[in-house]
């Protein structure tokens, strides 16, 4: 396969040519267009390499389209990787919740139909997009760390979080922020928020620690990517610095995102906070992280369209230094070296053929085209 025409979103520079791609691998580029007929034509839109998600919930949608209703696996996972490709991301890590912060909560009902679908149609090759897993451990539940345990060497298994949303602290440092999402989350009144609270509380107390150090020593054993989530304090990133963390998810202050920085933790924050100009929860702003010069992967997070519009608006901000190069390295390569993936996030000669054709209309990027190992797979 040839592809002529485009301006290819080279790691460090962009340059007006045409790749080949031979048996799914980058086999070469230039800055002078194929003479040969059956080049493609890019029509001079942008050619990067095939976008790279560390977490995303999308799937759980497709699973549980409306409340009470459980969607056949089969048709929620298609669907769910239909829509990461029609995105320009050619592999995903599928996030599921271990220890939902609420018993009977849908996605514990869903954890293992989930995990089921993704290993499956994975093996299986019906995949457009390659999918791996990322589990995303609750850590103040009983049920946590046995649940992981059972999970964690199931294939696939590529990113662990660990996660505390229990009141008054990281993501809920304010009480009053906690008590509006989850009364409205789950339908609560006065009195029964009242009571969940001082049970996350008195959960957090129990579990959190334990399960914190038992889980990520499994991950050093395993040699599986390990992640902190929410990290708000100096202390905080000290603790998953000393865990064996590489990534910092979501940190919700300046304090955490830079110290994370200087640890040498990849800091990722949420495309979304990027295309709507802030955190909905009022937590620091990925802009300001982007100016300051310590972010360094994106995840579309619940908005699977976020991520490529996220890297386009990042390197058109003049309150950052961010090149389009530069910015598009927060959803290829970077998240990819995060994961230890040297195989694809840049266009190279010898890696992967992950790639994807996008053009501009207007002030939006569309995707045109998507290719995962050099199967046209949009």
């Amino acid at each position: 396969m040839i592809i002529n025409n485009v301006k290819l979103l080279l790691e460090d520079q962009i340059v007006s040519g045409s790749i080949e791609v031979t048996d799914g691998i980058i086999r070469s580029f230039a800055d002078t267009p194929s003479q040969l007929p059956q080049a493609l034509d890019g029509e001079g839109g942008w050619l990067l390499p095939g976008l790279i998600e560390l977490h995303t919930d999308n799937l759980d949608k497709f699973f549980t389209p409306r409340p009470n209703v459980d969607w056949p696996a089969h048709s929620a996972m298609s669907s769910h990787d239909a829509l990461m490709v029609a995105n320009g991301i050619t592999t995903v890590l599928d996030a599921v919740a271990i220890g939902d912060v609420r018993d009977g909560g849908h996605r514990l009902e869903n954890l293992q139909k989930m995990i089921d679908a993704v290993i499956h149609s994975q093996l299986s090759g019906v995949n457009r997009a390659e999918h791996r897993l990322h589990l995303r451990c609750e850590l103040p539940n009983e049920t946590t760390l046995a649940l992981f345990e059972q999970l964690m060497d199931k294939p696939g298994v590529s990113l662990v979080s660990l996660m505390d949303h229990s009141p008054g602290q990281r993501q809920f440092a304010s009480r009053e922020k906690y008590r509006e999402y989850y009364q409205g989350k789950y339908h609560l009144n006065d009195q029964q928020m009242s009571e969940f609270e001082q049970q996350q509380v008195s959960l957090a107390e129990r579990w959190s620690t334990p399960n914190r150090e038992g889980i990520a020593a499994h991950c050093r054993a395993r040699h599986i990517a390990l992640a902190s989530h929410d990290d708000a304090t100096a202390e905080h990133v000290a603790e998953s610095c000393a865990l064996g963390s590489v990534i910092a998810e979501f940190p919700t202050t300046e304090i955490a995102a830079r110290a994370s920085h200087q640890q040498g933790l990849q800091v990722l924050m949420g495309a979304p906070n990027i295309v709507r100009g802030g955190s909905h929860s009022g937590n620091v702003a990925a802009h300001h992280l982007a100016a300051l010069g310590v972010l360094d992967i994106l995840s579309s997070d619940y908005y699977p369209a976020s991520l490529l519009d996220a890297a386009f608006r990042l390197a058109a901000d003049e309150r950052n230094a961010f090149t389009l190069p530069q910015a598009v390295q927060l959803i290829t390569r970077n998240p990819a070296r995060a994961l230890g993936l040297e195989d694809r996030g840049l266009i190279a000669e010898g890696l992967r053929a992950d790639l994807v054709l996008a053009k501009p209309h207007g002030e939006h990027i569309y995707v045109q085209k998507v290719w995962c190992q050099g199967r046209q797979v949009y």
